[in-house]
């Protein structure tokens, strides 16, 4: 897999959340998940596909207000 450097803040960790968030970071065939507190750890990997499922399923779920 591609070496990942592009680490962005989810867009659901509000200001208020200091460090405490989720990171991804994309390639064009997987998406990986960190927690921003432990950046040195393993991330979760997922194949792009599966992982936007995933977050089209969230917003289902939890419509923004």
């Amino acid at each position: 897999m591609t070496t990942l450097v592009n680490w962005r803040k989810s867009s659901y960790s509000g200001e208020g959340d200091g460090n405490a968030c989720v990171e991804v970071a994309t390639t064009p065939t997987h998406t990986a998940v960190r927690d921003s507190k432990a950046p040195t750890r393993i991330p979760l990997t997922f194949p792009t596909p599966a992982f936007t499922a995933f977050l089209e399923g969230l917003k289902k779920q939890h419509p923004r207000p």
